[in-house]
């Protein structure tokens, strides 16, 4: 990876530490002196200076190497590596994920007994991935300058980004270091860029709890949720909102705080929109509004993955396909059908995807506690099946008959009781990075018995299911919240030689 003449930061010599806040600082360091390199050579490029030598700057690493067997705390499906060897991984953004490294270093120190390295790798960082959220630089690039760029400094390679840790394909060549963390520094950085591309707010206001909706309607709800838990006396420790263009609501009481004034509407929403329920160490919950398709249920969650969010679910609406259910009934999915396609390269169609128990129990007592049903009458609005996923919008125009590609007649074989575009992506992207997942989904019309969706009945009835429905979601997040970041992480995510940062 090196370059004979590249211009680079004062180099710093990898050093060992048994603390993990005095191992956090060491990386703050070595990628604050980086990014600084970068930015500034950048600006005076864009400046008009002529640079004469490439321009490198390299992410920081973790890197632990143990010679034993430890038995680790075995409760915990994260913390520790999978055997002897040497374990790897480029790090970024410590101001984002400083207190996340810190917990990392914190269980390897804890369960293996060995020092940490940190040290400057030799993965550069791309020019693009250095600037901060609100960098703007004075100046403009000829088209001529421009294509000097790529002679200059390092720009984006798709290469070092690819999910084959995550997927399980990853193969260590020889005498290179085992990986530590699903994901590399670039690939973090590129999936941080892409979210503020998709959803128009900053990494930074995520939190760790994530409501997927594909209606417009919940999203409304939610804003006005929003805005009620920041009016003077509401109760919660709810301390903002945040909306598309980084629009932030603080709690009335609670003064601005620097660079919220930043924050301005954007003239059209982002493709994904996201609103953020701040709370203390990013406790609270985001809401996405994923729109229509499984390819949108994939690029989101692909790029929510590498902040590590505790849990993801789904709510949304769904075609009900057995004549036992009611408009208005909730599912609660606990197997899917995968006919949505766009995860088979990643994820092959024969890994199941299991429910997560602590994500039923809560979502079902969500309900009850909601609904204020239980038993028998808990039932009867309440069904745990399975739900088909298709990326065939127009399913039901199918021919019907006795062939096997008939969707109804595979959709009856499945045992499926629901069928959407999204939920089956969202909860196999969550088993594929190790993220809790869920789904709990309205029936919003019955395609096979007749029940189709008029424009005005759906809007009578989005709007009168809709506030119930946010209502479970964010009681069953204040569920999961009380039960502990510890136990959310299921060990039936674990590979049999799983990385160590969960």
């Amino acid at each position: 990876m090196s370059t004979p003449f590249a211009h680079t930061p004062p180099y710093l010599a990898p050093a060992l530490f048994d603390d993990a806040d005095a191992a956090l600082a060491q990386v703050r360091t070595i990628y604050q002196n980086s990014t600084e390199h970068l930015r500034e050579s950048l600006r005076r490029y864009v400046a008009g200076e002529a640079l004469t030598h490439h321009v490198r700057a390299c992410y920081p690493f973790a890197r632990v190497h143990t010679d034993t067997v430890a038995r680790p705390d075995s409760r915990l499906s994260y913390g520790f590596v999978a055997g002897r060897g040497t374990f790897e991984t480029t790090l970024t953004r410590p101001d984002l994920f400083g207190d996340y490294y810190r917990e990392q270093f914190r269980l390897l120190l804890k369960n293996h007994q060995v020092p940490i390295e940190i040290g400057t790798s030799a993965q550069p960082i791309p020019v693009h991935f250095s600037l901060a959220e609100h960098d703007h630089l004075e100046g403009s690039l000829d088209a001529v300058r421009r294509t000097r760029m790529r002679d200059l400094f390092d720009l984006p390679n798709l290469a070092a980004m690819d999910d084959g840790i995550a997927n399980g394909t990853h193969d260590p060549g020889p005498g290179e270091a085992q990986p530590l963390a699903l994901f590399t520094a670039p690939r973090v950085d590129y999936s941080l860029h892409r979210l503020r591309h998709y959803t128009g707010t900053a990494p930074e206001h995520f939190q760790n709890f994530v409501l997927f909706t594909n209606y417009q309607f919940y999203i409304d709800e939610f804003i006005r949720l929003g805005h009620e838990a920041m009016a003077a006396g509401a109760p919660g420790d709810y301390a903002a909102f945040v909306e598309p263009g980084n629009v932030i609501t603080r709690k009335d009481g609670e003064p601005p705080q620097p660079g919220d004034e930043l924050g301005a509407p954007p003239p059209r929403l982002p493709q994904m929109p996201a609103y953020h329920l701040v709370r203390g160490k990013h406790a609270g919950i985001t809401m996405v509004n994923i729109g229509v398709g499984p390819a949108n249920a994939k690029t989101i969650t692909d790029h929510i993955a590498v902040l590590r969010p505790h849990a993801w679910i789904m709510l949304g609406h769904c075609a009900g396909l057995r004549n036992s259910q009611a408009l208005g009934d909730y599912v609660l999915a606990h197997g899917y059908v995968r006919e949505d396609h766009v995860l088979d390269e990643d994820l092959p169609l024969w890994v199941p995807i299991p429910a997560l128990a602590e994500i039923q129990v809560a979502l079902e007592a969500a309900v009850a506690d909601v609904t204020q049903l239980e038993g028998y009458e808990l039932k009867r609005i309440l069904r745990t099946g399975t739900v088909a996923s298709t990326d065939n919008r127009n399913w039901e125009l199918a021919p019907f008959g006795p062939d096997v590609s008939n969707p109804e007649r595979r959709f009856s074989q499945s045992r499926a009781i629901a069928l959407d575009m999204e939920s089956a992506t969202i909860a196999a992207n969550g088993f594929r990075f190790r993220v809790p997942y869920g789904t709990l989904l309205c029936v919003s019309d019955k395609p096979l018995h007749g029940e189709i969706k008029l424009p005005g009945m759906a809007n009578h009835f989005y709007r009168e299911r809709v506030e119930q429905h946010l209502r479970i979601g964010l009681q069953a997040v204040e569920l999961l919240r009380a039960s502990g970041m510890g136990q959310l992480h299921s060990r039936k995510l674990r590979s049999f030689a799983e990385v160590a940062f969960q």
